[in-house]
């Protein structure tokens, strides 16, 4: 049996505590018992997150553990490369073990029913029939799903989010993803595709994303805005933009999100500056989440979250800053993601196992709901 979560502490000063949770009497309260009991679905499962810059792979026990992992370049866009990369991977993996099932977590857009990846934005997939192309060519079963619904799912089961009745998860990397746990059920909405808070636009006519729109939130808030204002000033010839010249050598297009986060965590002042900007504009999208969503705790992941407390603690001064009604309502808890950069392929195997229910009508784009619960 897994242990019971530990209570957090309260992330801000108002009058109800910022970490304030919902009553034990609370009907939902009950659904988090899901979080802390043993899983019964056994055997192992390949968990694979694919992401704009790399594919990550693993194989994970029925308790989250990653017993073996690999991971390769994203091969472009071309989508039929990054089929063959998953095979490849999952050929590596299961190499001598007795695997149960795969798991895919892609960003996009999915009819789960079918398998289809309907759209990705930083991928070339458009009513792509993945899980169909994989099975004919893995001849075993696959689960498609939302890279950050697995990433949720696994922060909820395993993570910083067990016990938590309304988690809302924000994954920073080359965008921004995000999923919702309500009452225990990953909610993707009426047609299936909520969760795309990356693509609220918090800046009009800002920065274009690739989605089309301008000035949307991973464009302000994301591992790629990260990289791409510490550019700016090397190519500005800042002289405060020699150190992270040095470390790239002085190819400016080699600066990317991770290195500014790795110059952060290694004291950098100006690097931590950038963070702090990005924690700002996290914070802010927060905000409107908190106003629209009242969840309990934000669970914070992807590559950005790595910077930690350097991105968590502006982000939660501008959150508090900027939400509606401050000082006179409870507040979200904002933490860290527990499983770092691997939540999304740990989710994924894990619901792999899983045989989705739903809670009304069809999966994804036809449903009432699109809610699901786990079925064993």
């Amino acid at each position: 049996m897994q242990a019971e979560p530990e209570e957090r502490p309260a992330a801000g000063g108002n009058r109800f505590g910022s970490g304030s949770r919902q009553s034990p009497r609370s009907p939902l309260a009950a659904d988090s018992r899901y979080a802390a009991r043993p899983l019964r679905a056994r055997g192992l499962a390949i968990g694979i997150d694919i992401g704009g810059t790399k594919v990550a792979a693993g194989v994970v026990d029925p308790y989250g553990t990653i017993v073996a992992s690999a991971r390769r370049e994203t091969p472009g866009q071309d989508p039929r490369a990054v089929e063959r990369v998953i095979v490849d991977l999952v050929q590596e993996l299961g190499r001598g073990r007795r695997i149960r099932s795969v798991g895919i977590g892609a960003a996009g857009w999915m009819d789960l029913d079918n398998g289809t990846v309907l759209f990705s934005p930083h991928l070339a997939w458009r009513n792509e029939p993945l899980r169909a192309n994989l099975e004919k060519a893995l001849r075993r079963r696959v689960t498609v799903l939302n890279d950050a619904d697995a990433a949720a799912w696994a922060e909820w089961r395993f993570g910083a989010g067990r016990g938590e009745p309304r988690l809302v998860l924000i994954t920073l990397g080359t965008g921004i993803g995000g999923a919702m746990i309500m009452g225990g059920v990953l909610e993707r909405g009426r047609h299936g595709v909520a969760g795309e808070f990356g693509h609220q636009i918090i800046v009009p006519n800002g920065h274009r994303c690739e989605c089309g729109n301008r000035g949307c939130w991973e464009q302000y808030a994301s591992g790629n805005a990260l990289g791409r204002e510490a550019r700016e000033l090397a190519y500005a010839n800042s002289p405060v933009a020699q150190t992270l010249l040095q470390e790239v050598n002085g190819d400016i297009d080699a600066i990317t999100g991770a290195v500014v986060t790795h110059l952060a965590l290694r004291g950098d002042p100006v690097c931590r500056e950038l963070i702090d900007d990005v924690g700002q504009w996290l914070g802010l999208g927060l905000a409107n989440l908190g106003a629209a969503l009242d969840p309990g705790t934000f669970v914070i992941g992807g590559g950005l979250g790595a910077a930690g407390q350097l991105l968590i603690d502006p982000a939660r001064r501008a959150f508090e800053r900027n939400l509606t009604g401050r000082g006179f309502r409870p507040a979200a808890t904002i933490t860290s993601a527990a499983l770092g950069p691997d939540a999304g392929l740990v989710g994924a195997a894990d619901l792999s196992r899983i045989r989705y229910r739903p809670l009304l009508g069809r999966a994804y784009g036809t449903a009432p709901s699109g809610r699901f619960s786990e079925r064993r």
